[in-house]
């Protein structure tokens, strides 16, 4: 696997098991992830370009513990057996930090920080070890590339939600960044002083958050293994790159 960010915000491609071709997108080049195991690599992280459901609970019994989520459990059965060998075997488990957030009225780097602690409701856990996951609200908020009235170090001051200084505010923050989808979509990461809500990124640009029943998009997100190769295509949408182990 090549190690640079140069693939941020590019394509590649795998099949479901009817063979029918699923783009995704390359969150970034991610270093030291950890395999549950022990052993720490360079990954590629990557989105799925089309929701996998544009209403599903985080949780059906409004609980914000991702160990034990039925999306957690839906991605990682349903969704990962509709994905083609050997394509399967490319998704490696990753540790996924669980850390929470009591706001959104905090910026990308402080969401970032946040979602790393133990800061959870009523001792929750505080990572998870599998194979599919979600974005972080940190990956929605460093997404952005700004625009020409605020750029991308004036957005990554702001925070991420609907107040005075939060993105809310400024469309060059949001418009211009590639995981916003103008619909509602589920982050993994909970809310530390209530034991039902969870982040999501807000029709309008925003960070806010649910309870966990509330159905709304799903974009899964996963590591690919560190075995794996890029072998043709260029990235774009049209010629996404090509996969093999």
């Amino acid at each position: 696997m090549h190690n640079t960010d140069d693939f941020k915000n590019t394509y590649c491609v795998q099949e479901d098991v009817s063979g029918q071709p699923i783009l995704w997108r390359i969150i970034g080049v991610m270093n030291s992830i950890d395999d549950g195991a022990g052993n720490k690599e360079t990954r590629l992280k990557i989105i799925r370009d089309e929701p996998y459901s544009t209403g599903m609970a985080w949780d059906t019994d409004n609980v914000n513990d991702w160990t034990t989520a039925s999306l957690q459990e839906e991605l990682n059965t349903t969704y990962l057996d509709s994905i083609q060998s050997p394509y399967q075997e490319m998704i490696g488990n990753a540790v996924w930090n669980l850390g929470g957030s009591d706001s959104y009225y905090i910026t990308t780097s402080m969401f970032y920080e946040k979602e790393r602690r133990q800061e959870v409701y009523s001792n929750r856990p505080t990572t998870w070890t599998g194979k599919i996951a979600l974005i972080y609200p940190s990956d929605y908020g460093f997404a952005t590339s700004g625009g020409n009235s605020t750029d991308r170090a004036t957005c990554l001051s702001y925070n991420l939600g609907d107040n005075l200084d939060g993105w809310y505010n400024y469309s060059d923050c949001y418009a211009n960044d590639w995981l916003f989808t103008e619909d509602f979509q589920w982050t993994l990461t909970p809310h530390s002083n209530n034991s039902a809500v969870v982040f999501h990124v807000y029709f309008s640009g925003y960070i806010s958050f649910s309870t966990s029943d509330y159905g709304i998009s799903v974009f899964p997100a996963l590591y690919l293994s560190s075995n794996v190769k890029i072998t043709g295509g260029n990235g774009s949408e049209s010629n996404p790159f090509t996969l093999s182990l």
